[in-house]
């Protein structure tokens, strides 16, 4: 295990830091595109920033007009990105799009990828389940019919699905084998519901109803829905890595300024002790993320399968982002309430990360599950 990056994956860094310099987590979106708390549609600006400077390709072989890096790379990126709570949906896109150039056919690949790194492509996958609690690929069933496939079920809480062009949604046959069928948002028998998560962004809850889809569509390779699901929750962790970093770099300025009785508070020692309990969490959550996203991009034999180092990242990401949020609060005292101030945007993503693709608790199940199957067994 080698924690130093590459010089391809430091490149990517610092043109992640350039394209997301001047976002502004706390800004205001366009009242013509706000239904909810945020705006309906992502940041398509920066979205073709991403796409000019390569960050779309980032993760696509170089057969397909890509850089052809790997997990690290794209969580360095995604982690730059949460950093300013960038509202664009890089985690589902390169996901989806890594999934696909090792699992879909050739024809498949060729005919997506390049526009995926051109920014012509949005991608998103639905992986919450049907109520949120329950494994995603047990909430909708696929069966062939002739040479096609039909999707049945419902899935709820789908990022960007409302402004995604392929939606990736994993299925159950009747023999229990899990396939992974890409349809297009606008399709017969797809419906799509409009949801709000906790941080204020559009979700959808994604219904389908005999959804008809070519053999093309579907990824019915062993393994397909595994990877996707291991891409999408380590990212999921170095989000919420980025956005805990940031939160501490904010909440350390803001007790560094901020005097009591002549003193700056970040010289009492109850909040120094605070902040070194959250920058402690930090770094737990950075080491298990590397590890896990070195993992999946690696053939290297471990004790326990990839799953369990993804495990640990989450479980971590989870309780850590939760408690570095909520010391911030603490720290800042009524400023942090404030909706002028950027912290509460920060907070309510933190929560939303926290939850999202399973609570520490569930990862937690999953990985007893997995040292009672491989090293107990």
């Amino acid at each position: 295990m080698d924690f130093t990056f590459t010089e391809e994956q430091q490149a990517a860094v610092e043109a992640a830091r350039a394209v997301f310099a001047d976002v502004a987590p706390d800004s205001v979106p366009s009242p013509a595109l706000t239904r909810g708390a945020v705006a309906e549609d992502f940041d398509r600006p920066l979205w073709s920033h991403l796409s000019a400077t390569g960050l779309l390709a980032l993760t696509v072989s170089p057969d397909h007009g890509g850089a052809g890096l790997d997990p690290v790379a794209l969580c360095l990126v995604l982690r730059e990105s949460a950093r300013v709570l960038a509202r664009v949906p890089l985690l589902e896109t390169s996901a989806v799009a890594m999934t696909i150039e090792r699992y879909a056919p050739r024809a498949t690949a060729a005919r997506l990828l390049p526009r995926v790194g051109r920014g012509e492509l949005v991608l998103t996958a639905a992986s919450q389940g049907r109520t949120g609690h329950e494994p995603a690929e047990s909430a909708v069933t696929a069966r062939r019919d002739g040479d096609g496939w039909i999707l049945d079920g419902r899935q709820t809480g789908v990022p960007w699905a409302h402004r995604a062009d392929l939606i990736a949604v994993p299925a159950h046959t009747a023999d229990g084998h899990t396939v992974l069928a890409l349809s297009p948002r606008a399709h017969p028998g797809l419906g799509l519901a409009a949801q709000y998560s906790t941080h204020g962004e559009l979700l959808a809850e994604l219904s389908l109803d005999s959804v008809r889809l070519d053999a093309a569509d579907v990824i019915d390779a062993e393994g397909a829905w595994e990877r996707l699901r291991g891409l999408l929750t380590t990212g999921t962790c170095a989000l919420a890595l980025g956005l805990g970093e940031a939160v501490l770099t904010m909440t350390s300025r803001y007790t560094g300024t901020r005097e009591q009785f002549g003193h700056p508070v970040a010289t009492f020692q109850a909040v120094a002790v605070q902040a070194a309990d959250r920058y402690i969490d930090l770094r737990a959550m950075e080491v298990t993320l590397w590890q896990a996203a070195w993992r999946l991009g690696t053939d290297a034999e471990a004790p326990l399968p990839v799953a369990g180092d993804i495990a640990v990242a989450k479980i971590w990401a989870s309780e850590g982002v939760r408690r570095v949020v909520q010391t911030a609060q603490h720290l800042h005292g009524g400023v942090g309430a404030d909706t002028d101030y950027p912290l509460h945007r920060y907070h309510a993503w933190a929560k939303y990360l926290e939850l999202c693709l399973g609570p520490a608790p569930a990862h937690e199940e999953a990985l007893g599950d997995l040292l009672a199957a491989h090293l107990l067994g």
